[in-house]
């Protein structure tokens, strides 16, 4: 039975708050949902405190295969902890792993918020029909490329990827290579994991509209996927009316 559960992943840590917030024991510190998380911080995805992890006793470490490094997972094992990796790279393998880390790691029922998520993507539509670069990051610039999550997300809705070819995920790509005529008729800003404002990031595309995205709407599996439709949506057609 698992009573106690560190999450290493902002968005599983919201998934199980949303659900059984008493199982949570631990989670990072850039686990900022919900609000006012009362847990024992672990320092971030990138490098957690395992000393910290492994005196916490916890009966399941939720990870995820992108956010997290192999070599701490690995000795989060050693020490004896079970560890539960996520792989995701579009929206069916994120419902898919949700309900994965909410009923078979953590023994909870599926919840409800996590129906209506899949309701609200499949009563979704493609609404748009535009191509898009879609920067996460500046100084260099880095961009969305093959299979991720928030790539598919947008295509749901009808943006494609400029960059989904791309043999990178997470290519670098010159400014000037962005800003290619003809390579794109939106760029998509999203506010994490760089976090672009209306004062830093559209003047960097001077030809085309752009679109400032809730990053945790737009990259996160878990409640939030529920509002995500219409979050993403609206920042679309603001940028695009």
């Amino acid at each position: 039975m698992v009573r106690s559960v560190v999450s290493l992943v902002p968005s599983l840590t919201e998934a199980v708050a949303a659900t059984e917030p008493g199982l949570l024991t631990g989670a990072t510190d850039w686990c900022s949902h919900p609000a006012g998380l009362e847990v024992t911080r672990v320092r971030g995805t990138k490098n957690p405190d395992v000393e910290r992890i492994a005196a916490l006793a916890p009966d399941l470490v939720l990870a995820n295969e992108e956010e997290n490094r192999p070599p701490d997972l690995a000795a989060l094992r050693a020490a004896g902890l079970r560890v539960l990796v996520t792989e995701i790279r579009d929206l069916d393998e994120g419902l898919a792993e949700l309900d994965r880390v909410l009923t078979e790691g953590c023994g909870l029922r599926r919840p409800a918020w996590l129906d209506e998520a899949e309701s609200a993507w499949h009563e979704a539509r493609a609404e748009f029909d535009v191509r898009a670069v879609v920067p996460v990051w500046r100084k260099p610039w880095m961009v969305l490329g093959r299979d991720t999550f928030a790539g598919a997300l947008l295509a749901r809705l009808g943006v494609r990827n400029a960059y989904a070819a791309h043999p990178e995920r997470y290519p670098r790509i010159p400014v000037d290579e962005l800003n290619a005529p003809g390579l794109a008729d939106l760029a998509v800003l999203p506010d994490e994991p760089y976090l672009f404002t209306a004062d830093d990031g559209p003047e960097a595309f001077p030809a085309l509209p752009s679109a400032l995205v809730s990053g945790r709407h737009l990259t996160w599996y878990g409640p939030s996927l529920r509002e995500a439709p219409r979050v993403i949506g609206a920042a679309l057609r603001a940028a695009l009316r």
